[in-house]
């Protein structure tokens, strides 16, 4: 599989992961800190496991700017759908707005570049 398609495959799945370990245990607001940690820490060790291949991976293929963007992208993206499904959240013309602002700035970032 190409970089062009493994990569973000790659920091969707870290992002989902990550995405539970920061906000994931607000359902369990019972939890000791100390638990809410320790699952975090867990969860955070496979995201790592997904997030270095996938720069690894897209580095050469993207720039480093286009990978961290991507990824601020994908992970506003996998965020609504968890703040929906997970917590039960609604989604607000704001948060579609800040939306909108970093889909503008991937095709910034993906514009080619011209030499000065």
């Amino acid at each position: 599989m190409s970089a062009y398609w493994l990569t973000p495959l790659l920091l969707v799945g870290s992002n989902v992961l990550m995405t539970f370990a920061w906000y994931g245990h607000l359902k369990a607001p019972s939890w000791p800190m100390w638990m809410a940690i320790l699952v975090s820490w867990g969860i955070a060790f496979f995201e790592y496991c997904l997030a270095v291949p996938a720069n690894r991976i897209g580095y050469g293929t993207f720039t480093a700017q286009q990978l961290k963007v991507m990824q601020e992208v994908i992970t506003l993206a996998v965020f609504a759908v968890f703040s929906v499904l997970w917590l039960g959240e609604t989604i607000r013309w704001n948060f579609v707005a800040a939306g909108l602002c970093l889909v503008a700035a991937v095709v910034f970032i993906f514009l080619p570049v011209g030499r000065s």
